[in-house]
């Protein structure tokens, strides 16, 4: 069984214009449904109408994903982005009733800014 991330130390590694140059630079090797996946908990944590422990519970798995450091390296071929899938999927269970789909609506905007038409409306 694969070992987990402990994510918890990695809330300081977070920042808004980290997350955005990490989602530009790694979309071809991390793939298009964990960047909107990752913008998705952006957004549920900017939302002032989410409780502060949700919002504070997607800040490490962001900050894990932004960091160079981690337990598979993200330049590992086929797999380096399998423990930052594992932390930003356990971020979406803790946020899922606070996707909606505004949140969904606006990441979608994000991607659609960053990679185009096309690359948005391949999202679900």
């Amino acid at each position: 069984m694969a070992k987990q991330p402990d994510v918890e130390n990695y809330a300081g590694d977070y920042s808004d214009s980290g997350l955005f140059s990490k989602v530009k630079s790694a979309v071809k090797s991390a793939g298009l449904g964990l960047v909107y996946k990752s913008l998705q908990l952006f957004y549920v944590a900017k939302n002032p109408n989410v409780p502060m422990h949700i919002r504070a519970g997607v800040i490490a798995p962001l900050g894990y994903f932004i960091s160079p450091i981690d337990l598979i390296p993200d330049i590992t071929p086929f797999v380096g982005y399998s423990d930052d899938a594992a932390a930003i999927a356990g971020a979406m269970a803790l946020a899922h009733m606070y996707i909606t789909d505004d949140i969904k609506q606006q990441a979608k905007n994000t991607i659609r800014q960053f990679f185009g038409d096309k690359a948005a409306a391949n999202l679900g």
